[in-house]
Formats: structure tokens, sequence, C-alpha cells
């Protein structure tokens, strides 16, 4: 299997992670955004949505969405649940992640690490502060009451939101005041599989 992707990219390193954690066999291939390889005629023959994280399988089957991926390759695994209502409960984090955590922590991040906080966007960068902490509370408060987001186990709702979590202060937000989160952070590196953004 192949994986394209970026791994500075929370969206691609969560795979990334992924694939460490349950001894995965692929080949990474990277992706330059920026370089606007992902608007390719080749790839987007592969995704028509022209992002990365995309997955290819050895049979020639494509999948995007890190979300989706994630649930694909975990599918069986003890990183997601054969309880329908645990399952239930991860993919409400995912959406989370993808509607009121990504948009603001990520999109922060990106503007300022990527792009390097041009004049023209700082506006933007600001904006998206009040909705990174909000969703940082979320967090916080489920994370004080369990060692982990779902089942007090690491499954793949962790995964999903640790990508930009642990970048966060990339974006401008100050992680050392959610203490809950920074057990949590702890608790997802110390596992032996762990791979860290390179």
């Amino acid at each position: 299997m192949k994986i394209y992707g970026d791994i500075k990219s929370g969206n691609c390193y969560k795979i990334k992670l992924l694939a460490s954690i349950l001894d995965i066999h692929h080949q990474w291939q990277h992706v330059d955004i920026l370089a606007k390889e992902t608007q390719t005629t080749d790839f987007l023959s592969k995704n028509p949505n022209g992002k990365i994280p995309l997955l290819e399988l050895a049979n020639g089957q494509y999948l995007a969405e890190s979300n989706a991926i994630l649930n694909f390759l975990s599918e069986g695994t003890h990183l997601s649940s054969s309880d329908p209502f645990v399952r239930a409960q991860i993919l409400q984090w995912q959406f989370f992640e993808q509607y009121s955590h990504e948009p603001y922590i990520a999109v922060a991040r990106y503007i300022a690490k990527y792009l390097g906080l041009p004049e023209a966007r700082r506006g933007e960068y600001k904006s998206k502060q009040a909705g990174g902490h909000k969703a940082l509370r979320v967090m916080e408060r489920q994370l004080k009451n369990s060692d982990y987001l779902v089942d007090n186990r690491l499954t793949i709702a962790d995964i999903s939101l640790y990508g930009y979590t642990h970048v966060a202060e990339e974006g401008g937000f100050d992680l050392s005041i959610y203490s809950a989160i920074g057990g949590w952070l702890k608790r997802i590196e110390e596992h032996p599989a762990y791979v860290g953004m390179e």
C-alpha cells in the first residue's frame, strides 16, 4: 500500500502514526502541497478533491480523507471497537476534530508555519484563536475524567485529535494551560510504537 502525504501536515501525520502503532507496511510518497503537486492531472485522477492524505491499495483502489483512512486501516484492531456505541463515540470525536478543532487550530498553524504569518492573513490568524481554545477546552474537560477520549483507552479518536493538538502551539495556542491535555499527549508519546512528525 502507498500513502501520499506531507508528514508535517497533521492530517497526513495521523496516518503515519497509525501505521506505526499497527505495524502496517507501506510506502510513503511525499507530496508538496505548496508546489501544487495535489493539483496535477495524475494526482487528480487518484483523488478528484486534490487533497492529501490519500491511501492507494495494492488492488488499485484509492481512499481519501484522513479519518476515513484511519477507520479503514484500524478495522478489527484494538484501536477501533466492535461495540456500535463505542464506534459511534469514536466517530463523534472525529467529526468534532474536523468541524470544531481542525478549522481553527490547523488553519492558524498553516498560516503561521507554512505561510510565515503574512500581514495579509494576520487578521484571519487571530480570528482562529477563540475557536481553537474552545475546542481545546472541550478536550480538556473530557480528559480530566479519563486518560483517553473514548473507552478510557487509546483509539483512533485520540490519533485523530493528536495530529494537530500536539503542534497547536505552532498556531499560537498555549498548551501549558491545559494540564489534562498535556498528560494525554505524554501518554500517547510514551507508546512503544510512537513516531513523531519528521
